[in-house]
């Protein structure tokens, strides 16, 4: 599966989220900001943290598949956390890709962001499962 690079860049944010993903156009609700290979584990595999924190759960909820995870290659791996977020994502497990979709409006120059704790790569959680999972505080939203 063939498809074009994403109208992206990557820049440091200037807040305490360090680097992050910036839309070069805008999009419309409900278009694919970009689709990512993943490299898929159908096992939890012993990782340094480093790793395991840019992780997608692969599983149940993406893909049927208990227990499974991937790396998304591209920007998939640098999108920042935001709740709501911007983008929602979904698995396709055929072509073992991650779609990344604008869940809402998104401007040119604005940071592209996920929600890391939403169930099935939904855009809004008011749960933080991911950063205790994890072990880490979450970055508060600069614009909170």
């Amino acid at each position: 599966m063939r498809t074009e690079p994403a109208a992206v860049y990557v820049k440091d944010t200037g807040t305490p989220r360090g680097r992050g993903v910036f839309a070069s156009r805008s999009f419309a609700q409900g278009e694919v900001v970009e689709t990512c290979p993943v490299i898929p584990f159908t096992k939890n595999p012993t990782v340094p943290v480093e790793i395991k924190q840019i992780m997608f759960g692969w599983d149940f909820l993406l893909t049927g598949i208990p227990g499974a995870q991937a790396i998304a290659l591209g920007y998939g791996s640098l999108y920042n956390h935001d709740n709501p977020a911007n983008m929602r994502y979904e698995a396709d497990v055929a072509n073992q890709v991650l779609r990344f979709v604008a869940a809402r409006k998104i401007n040119a120059d604005e940071e592209l962001t996920i929600n890391y704790n939403a169930p099935g790569g939904g855009a809004e959680c008011n749960d933080n499962n991911w950063f205790r999972r994890m072990n880490v505080e979450p970055i508060v939203n600069p614009k909170d």
